[in-house]
């Protein structure tokens, strides 16, 4: 009997979860709160340590103790010995990427509501370590996006260190107001359980920043990129009603269309390149419309084409005399957008802008 009550007591404790105090990263603060959307860790609890003796109670650690064993819950990625990566991809995988890799495809499933085997899990799984994770990752590494010998001579034209989310979770590690204990110029910091109490709070906060973020990525590649797919797929199988060449692309409503373009175009190589897109700014019967130049690539701010120079800066009446189209409402000073009260003006927009 009271070896059946204490296993029973056994399945209902909570796993404890374990990573490193001190100074913490984007990296395993979504390692924890990718752990917690899982049923089997929720409700969880966890520990801030280092030490060995305490580690080894904690079901599942990651990011510390030096051991990368899937069989006994360790996830951490510091040891010399440590080279794995995500299928297909070369970036060493920091505790983000170990616990995505091992748990991604449920989680995914879990929030979506879909088998884990579906096809779209898969197709997610993969878009999120591209697009998200896999920055994580390389940055914890110490790995660069580019080689250094590559960009030896390039010279940088402003200042793009910008603002991440591996910044806003190292600004965390800080505080510099007088009562708070994190603060190194505060004579008294309290106790030493006050000030592990203050860091952990801190990291609890970064874990929730991580993981509502990487949330509101999944529901935004489900919700909105997924189903541009078909919709993208469709108007390049039509792109030649509006132009012989296919240099235009009509969408019948706007959507998340670059990654769908970019990757049909590899798979057709030899038909040529999309050169403005066209889509609706609303759903409304009556909506303007508006008119894209394509990038050179994804993350270029270089036109295949930009709209043409005259055209550029311009707006409404003044527009319509330059361009010859009426209905016009501007288009940028950099020309690689514009726009129209009506799909047949942007249509000519485009149709007359291929030609120039």
């Amino acid at each position: 009997m009271t070896e059946h009550i204490a296993a029973k007591r056994l399945k209902i404790t909570p796993p404890l979860i374990g990573t490193h105090n001190g100074h913490f990263h984007a990296d395993e603060a979504l390692a924890v709160y990718l752990l917690r959307l899982l049923p089997a860790y929720n409700p969880s609890n966890l520990v801030r340590t280092r030490d060995p003796a305490l580690l080894s109670t904690c079901h599942t650690v990651v990011d510390v103790g030096g051991e990368y064993a899937p069989e006994t819950n360790r996830y951490d990625h510091h040891q010399r010995t440590f080279d794995a990566t995500f299928p297909s991809h070369a970036t060493k995988l920091s505790s983000a990427g170990l616990i995505y890799l091992h748990f991604g495809k449920a989680i995914i499933a879990q929030r979506l509501s879909l088998p884990e085997s579906d096809s779209d899990v898969g197709l997610l799984h993969e878009k999120l370590y591209d697009d998200y994770v896999e920055a994580l990752d390389a940055n914890d590494n110490g790995i660069s996006v580019y080689d250094s010998a590559d960009t030896a001579k390039l010279n940088k034209r402003f200042k793009d260190s910008g603002v991440t989310l591996g910044s806003l979770v190292s600004d965390l590690n800080h505080d510099w107001s007088e009562s708070s204990p994190l603060n190194d110029k505060v004579k008294d910091k309290g106790t030493p359980e006050q000030v592990q109490e203050e860091e952990d709070r801190r990291f609890l906060e970064a874990s929730r920043l991580m993981g509502t973020s990487f949330l509101r990525k999944l529901d935004d590649y489900y919700y909105a990129w997924l189903p541009a797919r078909n919709l993208v797929y469709r108007a390049y199988e039509k792109r030649q009603e509006y132009d012989e060449k296919g240099r235009i692309l009509v969408l019948e409503k706007g959507a998340p269309w670059k990654d769908h373009l970019y990757t049909l175009e590899a798979e057709h190589a030899s038909q040529g390149k999309v050169l403005y897109v066209l889509y609706p700014e609303t759903p409304r019967e009556d909506s303007k419309w508006r008119i894209q130049a394509v990038s050179v690539e994804k993350d270029s701010f270089e036109s295949r084409k930009a709209l043409p120079e005259a055209w550029k800066g311009v707006r409404d009446e003044a527009l319509d005399g330059v361009t010859g189209i009426e209905g016009c409402v501007f288009v940028h000073a950099s020309g690689f957008i514009g726009g129209n009260k009506t799909f047949k003006g942007a249509l000519m927009m485009a149709q007359k802008s291929v030609e120039i």
